[in-house]
């Protein structure tokens, strides 16, 4: 009956941590959706690969949003057509490369400055380097979700002019060098621009974006509220099953204690935000290394975040996701822990 209780105590404790910023995200996503022109600021990124992945990677400090509401905003993203390295730059980063996180690991980890240096390093470096990887897949929709991969803008595809269809329907006129040109909206707006653009789409009243804001909202905290209980339930239920005693028991040695701890942050799924308090719980037990491990991997992947993932990227690509996050952590924190002992 007590563990029932404790189990009960850390899914309400989950949940209401975790709503706040899911809700910030759908926010933060419907506002992107009616006031931002993504298509515009994405234009504007390198197109480089790395350089893409670095981009995606640092827009945190952009929109300070904890892995609860990163997904939403990244779905958002991948919707108006961003690549793959500026996406899962962005996912993987946002909720530790913000002012916010930043600002709470610094208040837990005054004292220890390299906690708060390492993890911000350690952080956009994964992210970088996976989003770097996620790169080599030129065409993203294999990896997405069917509903997420539709609502994807279209590539425009224009025949080329060595192989002209024999019949279409239009109109054409005379070209300079006498040749017809059809008349398509595309070709009549570099045509004749300014001289005769296309009209203007209906402008949309402030109530109407508001309304739109709503339905927005609520439709993305019905489908992603959803799976967030799952996780939080998820995570509190093997919390209770699993002693923390095994996991503390582990931490003693430079190679266990990073892989207790990363463990140990994925399961607990504590918001990024407040994860360092936590963390600093352990300082007195476990090594750098392994607190390094638990404030970078956490963040990028956990149990309560493995829902919200699944409802944008299909399992295999969720799995990918896994394995690279969780071998870069492994390393980079267990070079950590032999770097300063």
């Amino acid at each position: 009956m007590y563990r029932l209780n404790s189990g009960f105590t850390l899914f309400l404790s989950l949940l209401v941590e975790a709503i706040p910023f899911l809700m910030f995200g759908v926010l933060v996503s419907g506002l992107l959706l009616l006031f931002v022109d993504e298509r515009r600021l994405l234009q504007i990124l390198p197109k480089h690969p790395l350089l893409a992945a670095l981009a995606g990677s640092c827009f945190g400090f952009l929109f300070p949003v904890c892995e609860c509401g990163n997904v939403p905003v990244a779905r958002r993203l991948i919707m108006q057509g961003a690549s793959a390295p500026v996406a899962v730059g962005f996912l993987l980063a946002a909720p530790t490369i913000n002012p916010v996180v930043i600002w709470a690991t610094w208040t837990a980890f005054r004292d220890q400055p390299e906690i708060v240096v390492f993890r911000v390093i350690f952080s956009l470096t994964i992210a970088t380097v996976v989003a770097w990887v996620f790169s080599a897949q030129a065409d993203l929709k294999p990896f997405l979700q069917p509903a997420v991969a539709l609502a994807m803008p279209k590539p425009l595809v224009i025949p080329p002019p060595s192989q002209p269809p024999l019949l279409q329907t239009g109109t054409f006129f005379l070209d300079q060098p006498g040749q017809p040109l059809q008349i398509d909206p595309v070709t009549l707006q570099a045509t004749t621009m300014p001289a005769c653009p296309l009209p203007d789409a209906p402008k949309i009243t402030a109530w109407a974006r508001f309304r739109m804001l709503l339905d927005n909202s609520v439709q993305e905290l019905r489908e992603l509220g959803g799976v967030l209980v799952l996780g939080s339930l998820m995570a509190a239920l093997i919390q209770v099953a699993v002693p923390r005693d095994i996991i503390l028991d582990l931490g003693q040695g430079p190679v266990t204690s990073v892989v207790a701890m990363m463990t140990l942050s994925g399961v607990i799924s504590i918001c990024s935000t407040v994860d360092s308090f936590f963390a600093l719980s352990f300082a007195s037990t476990f090594t750098s290394g392994a607190l390094l491990a638990f404030l970078v991997f956490g963040p990028m992947f956990d149990l309560k975040n493995l829902g919200l993932l699944l409802t944008v990227f299909k399992g295999r690509a969720v799995f990918y996701l896994f394995v690279l996050i969780s071998q870069l952590a492994f390393l980079l924190t267990l070079f950590m822990n032999f770097w300063l002992s």
